[in-house]
This record gives C-alpha cells, sequence and structure tokens, in this order.
C-alpha cells in the first residue's frame, strides 16, 4: 500500500529497541536512524533492504501495526509501516510507508544507487515496484497472507482452505510471469539491481517463510531468488521469527 510523505519535528527522544545503531555522514550532519517496521511485513522489508544495500546503519523498532500503537499512530497517522526516523542536526525528520522512503533514501544517500541511470530502467523498476505492491499484493498476499498470517495475529479463526487454493494459483501466474520477465534480463528492470527487485523479494520472502513458493516449477525466477538471497542486506531477514508462526524448513537455506 501507499501512502503519504509525512515530515515534521518530534518532541522527546525515541525509545526502542533493535538490532543496530549506527551513524552516517549526510553533508556533514551526523544522522541516527530508526526504522518502525514489521517483520514479515512486505513493505518494511523493501526498506530494510535498501537500508542494508546502501550500507546505512539503522536502529529497530518492532511494531505490532495491526494494535494501532500510539509509537506508530503518533509518527504516521495511516497506522502503516515502515516509519524511517532520522535524528539531523536540525532536527527529526520522518518519512512514511514505503515508497516515500526508498525514494528519499535513493536521492539523499545515491553513492549505492537501486535506480538505474537509464530512464527506461528507472521507470521499469517503478512499474516492477507497483506491480508487486498493488497486484501481487492483492492477488496474493491478499489471499495467503492473509489467511496464513493475518489471522493468526488478529485472532480471526482458521485458514480457509478455498483462500488459500486460490492464492497458490495466483502465486504460480506471478512467477510464471517473473520468470517470463528474466529470459532477456539480468535483473528484473534490467541489467542492475534495483528497487524493482527489492519489491519482488521483499513480497515473496514472506510467502517463503511460509513455505508457499513453488521454486522448483520456475528455474529462473528460483536463481534470481538465490542471487538476492545470498546478499549482506537480506541476513537479517533470515533470521526473522515470529512466536507462534514459525518458517518453513528452507527459509533460511541459501541452497534451497
Amino acid at each position: 500500500m501507499q501512502g503519504p510523505y509525512w515530515a515534521e519535528p518530534l518532541g522527546g527522544e525515541l525509545k526502542g529497541y533493535g538490532a543496530i545503531i549506527g551513524t552516517q555522514l549526510l553533508g556533514r550532519m551526523s544522522i541516527e536512524r530508526t526504522l518502525h517496521h514489521f517483520p514479515l511485513d512486505p513493505a518494511s522489508r523493501q526498506a530494510r533492504l535498501a537500508l542494508g544495500e546502501k550500507r546505512l546503519a539503522f536502529r529497530e523498532q518492532v511494531s505490532r501495526y495491526w494494535e494501532l500503537p500510539t509509537s506508530l499512530t503518533t509518527l504516521n497517522p495511516s497506522g502503516l509501516t515502515p516509519v524511517l526516523v532520522e535524528n539531523r542536526e536540525d532536527g527529526p525528520l520522518v518519512l512514511c510507508e514505503t515508497h516515500a522512503v526508498l525514494e528519499y533514501l535513493e536521492e539523499a544517500y545515491p553513492d549505492l544507487p537501486l535506480l538505474s541511470q537509464n530512464p527506461a530502467e528507472r521507470a521499469e523498476a517503478r512499474r516492477l515496484m507497483h506491480w508487486f505492491d498493488r497486484k501481487f499484493d492483492a492477488e496474493v498476499n491478499g489471499l495467503l497472507l492473509h489467511e496464513k498470517m493475518e489471522k493468526r495475529l488478529l485472532s480471526l479463526g482458521a485458514p480457509e482452505h478455498g483462500a488459500m487454493r486460490q492464492g497458490r494459483e495466483q502465486l504460480r501466474v506471478h512467477m510464471g510471469y517473473i520468470e517470463d520477465l528474466l529470459q532477456n534480463r539480468g535483473w528484473l528492470a534490467g541489467p542492475s539491481l534495483s528497487l524493482g527487485d527489492f519489491a519482488a523479494a521483499a513480497h515473496l520472502s514472506v510467502i517463503d517463510y511460509f513455505g508457499d513458493v513453488p521454486w522448483k516449477d520456475f528455474p529462473a525466477v528460483k536463481t534470481w531468488y538465490m542471487r538476492i538471497k545470498s546478499r549482506p542486506c537480506f541476513r537479517p531477514l533470515l533470521a526473522d521469527r515470529w512466536p507462534g508462526m514459525p518458517p518453513a524448513a528452507d527459509y533460511d537455506n541459501l541452497d534451497f
């Protein structure tokens, strides 16, 4: 889902827990970052991958967004993750939701770009981001993740097998589309790794957490995913766990 860019000064000090606390330079300003996210949220995973690939250290604040905690809604009125907070010398900057966060990181930290200098490839990467965040999310996540994850988080009862079957059928359609793209491309949007690849990998990785991706039937997609899965920025995602929802056996296996 897409949302607004929203930035304003914050009162008080952010408190939270996380894996990494770090400092980077933007111009002459020393930056400390906190990412409010949910580990099994594809949108949050895109932000984590981009931060990791750009080697920007950050502190993690895990948010149970479905409970609408004030620690999140104070930052983002929509109550959605991810939210990135940068504590800069001129005051805190709040960046809300996936595309606003990703575009900001790309413009503010261009040294390790995730969008090509080629306008056509940039446009294709952005198209793919929308494809996965809208079409894939509605047709696959809206069925599979709703039944296998959201219902557990919200205590909505047992999964409906018909909905899961429909979600798996739609997943195969999307896998076939990705397979076709990769026949003539090194990465999804062209010859270079891009935010389009991270969007696809973020969504597929959550489906893979629950063991529903038919990798063996789509060899080009499997090879592409293995390449992304082996990148250092992906390692924190492979360590994700949520109580009561253990991952599939090969979720963190690089040679699956």
